[in-house]
């Protein structure tokens, strides 16, 4: 058995650090959570009542919590707003691009690469918007005493109620809060953990999905994370780019979405005007959440502002589908020069399943439009082939819905955000 080091040996290795800190998190994260900011949020939160009142100072200890989680949000918001805004670019240099998209994760009609970068770029919006909402409704705990009535300051303010609520008021806007509970027990509710780690884990569930996109599309040679020159992709196969940073961001989005459920025991089983079996748990879980999301967010804003496209694949791929997608406009076609739909229907079934055999049974590539070409049937509409497999002719609107959801639903929420949108963000591999 090892040998624990010598009292007052200061050896790293020899005892645990959270990898959330020692590996991960932003400084500026890691000190929200740090002795040094609760006991100096505690001291602070003495002098603004030594300020307001010459009174007891033992509540001050349960006001921090709430400090630091607004703080936390304040960390969180303009990274998650350059995410979005990196994404944003992106969508926009991509939104005419035509790529095959998938329901099922089977091939289907086509979208573009900035569309589904939208897809995107529209969970973070929600996120966005649910931080700042959950950041804004959080109110101070206020002077209350140990149940919440605030019996000891009545008492020291001679029954004046007027006093009382002065000194709740003068307090609160000290601490930086515009409102405070009117009612608690010893403590805040701790519903209110739970609607802030609620909106962290909601984060980490659409952080999940991109990531999960960017893996599957790096597997079919689409788009591709950045890649160090000197990145080693797998240490058993040199040939390998593996998405680590797409691979980093989805299992600590895992462990931020279970995170919740702690605060959900907690505020289940706060007995009365409060129990103390909520301490403990929420010193682990609030941490872990913002450190969490602070780590995701990094990577992410990395991953966009690298991502790597290679059109000459996504375009292979469409043909390899695209003539499969375009017999109902090679059927319309032939419909509008005279033929007869059920003629040209059971024409087009029968060439598509030879096609379709030659791809599945023989590993070869779809070549249904030559076999078409090949039939004397459809001569009457040869000359119009190239522009009915025109993969922009499948895409719709995507082009012009990115171009409005940018304008109508991104940018502007972008806008208070703009002075710190500067930052880029270099991760350690």
């Amino acid at each position: 058995m090892a040998t624990p080091a010598p009292a007052g040996e200061e050896d790293a290795f020899c005892r645990y650090r959270s990898p959330l800190v020692s590996r991960y998190a932003s400084p500026d994260m890691a000190f929200n959570f740090s002795e040094r900011k609760k006991f100096g949020t505690w001291r602070r939160l003495w002098l603004y009542l030594a300020q307001a009142e010459k009174v007891r100072v033992s509540e001050c200890r349960l006001e921090e919590d709430l400090i630091v989680l607004r703080d936390g949000f304040n960390l969180l918001l303009p990274k998650l707003a350059r995410v979005i805004s990196r994404l944003a670019d992106f969508a926009e240099k991509y939104a005419n691009l035509p790529t095959l998209g998938f329901t099922h994760y089977q091939p289907a009609q086509l979208t573009t690469v900035g569309k589904r970068c939208c897809l995107w770029i529209q969970d973070l919006c929600m996120d966005l918007h649910n931080f700042e909402r959950a950041r804004d409704e959080l109110r101070f705990r206020g002077v209350k005493g140990t149940t919440g009535t605030q019996a000891s300051f009545l008492q020291l303010f001679e029954g004046d109620h007027d006093k009382v609520e002065e000194l709740d008021r003068l307090v609160t806007a000290m601490a930086g809060f515009k409102r405070a509970y009117i009612v608690t027990g010893q403590t805040y509710s701790r519903k209110v953990d739970v609607e802030v780690l609620s909106v962290l884990a909601s984060l980490g569930a659409s952080v999940h999905k991109i990531c999960t996109d960017i893996r599957l599309l790096a597997n079919l040679k689409e788009i591709e994370e950045p890649f160090e020159k000197e990145q080693i992709g797998s240490s058993a196969m040199a040939y390998k780019r593996n998405p680590m940073r797409s691979e980093r961001c989805c299992s600590l989005a895992r462990h931020l979405m279970i995170l919740v459920l702690d605060p959900l025991q907690t505020a289940s089983v706060q007995w009365f005007e409060r129990t103390l079996d909520d301490s403990a748990n929420r010193r682990v879980c609030l941490a872990e959440a913002f450190l969490t999301a602070d780590i995701i967010l990094s990577t992410l804003q990395n991953i966009s502002e690298g991502l790597v496209v290679y059109p000459k694949v996504i375009a292979r791929r469409i043909q390899q589908e695209l003539p499969f997608m375009s017999t109902e406009n090679i059927i319309m076609a032939m419909v509008k020069a005279g033929g007869n739909r059920q003629d040209c229907h059971e024409k087009i079934r029968i060439l598509s399943q030879e096609a379709a055999s030659v791809v599945k049974q023989e590993g070869g590539d779809n070549d249904l439009i030559a076999r078409i070409r090949a039939d004397p049937y459809f001569s009457p509409i040869q000359g119009q082939l190239e522009s009915l497999l025109e993969p922009t002719s499948f895409i719709g609107r995507a082009s012009q819905q990115v171009a409005r959801f940018l304008k109508e639903e991104v940018h502007p929420v972008l806008t208070s955000y703009q002075s710190k949108m500067a930052v880029k963000m270099e991760l350690s591999l």
